[in-house]
């Protein structure tokens, strides 16, 4: 399995890339909020040559425009991935099936040429989620055994640690099978 790591405006631009395979950047919020460090942080993952991802945390309500919004500031490059993430927010609010559906069927509209997947923590997945459609695969938050998450779905990238943070592995044979994989959309 490969190794990677997501990272917001909580991290440094200059985060470590050894072992490294691929990073999801978080790019948006909801329809206002960009991280300050994309670019940065952008910067760094394509300077270490990895596999780039680029994530919108989704708030209910307004889905084309969130998904405008996202589309409009993450970084458009062949190969890139996409993801919504799903969870509860700040508010205690959250976005519907139909609504985490709805986006991730208005980005594959807007960027084609995309990979675009679901991040989820379990209990999203399992109690929460009714129609388990994850776009083009699922990214899983479980903390457990790296690539051993405790759902019976297929996924593409586990999150198994937000300590000291988030790192996730892929289930990819290889750096150039998850390039392929990311740029045959």
């Amino acid at each position: 399995m490969l190794r990677g790591i997501d990272v917001s405006a909580y991290q440094s631009s200059s985060y470590g890339t050894d072992g490294l395979s691929f990073v999801f950047i978080k790019a948006t919020e909801g329809r206002s909020y960009t991280n300050p460090k994309l670019s940065a942080q952008t910067e760094r993952a394509r300077d270490a040559d990895l596999v780039v991802g680029f994530y919108h945390f989704l708030w209910p309500g307004n889905l084309t425009a969130q998904a405008e919004y996202f589309v409009e500031r993450a970084p458009e490059k062949r190969g890139d991935i996409l993801a919504v993430d799903w969870e509860t927010t700040g508010e205690g609010t959250r976005a519907s099936n139909a609504e985490k559906d709805r986006f991730i069927q208005k980005v594959k509209e807007l960027r084609p040429h995309h990979r675009v997947v679901l991040y989820a923590n379990r209990h999203f997945w399992l109690d929460v989620d009714t129609t388990s459609y994850a776009g083009d695969g699922l990214w899983i938050a479980d903390y457990v055994t790296a690539g051993k998450p405790r759902v019976q779905a297929e996924w593409r990238f586990h999150q198994y640690t937000d300590d000291p943070l988030d790192k996730n592995v892929a289930a990819f044979s290889s750096r150039s099978a998850l390039r392929k994989w990311a740029g045959d959309a």
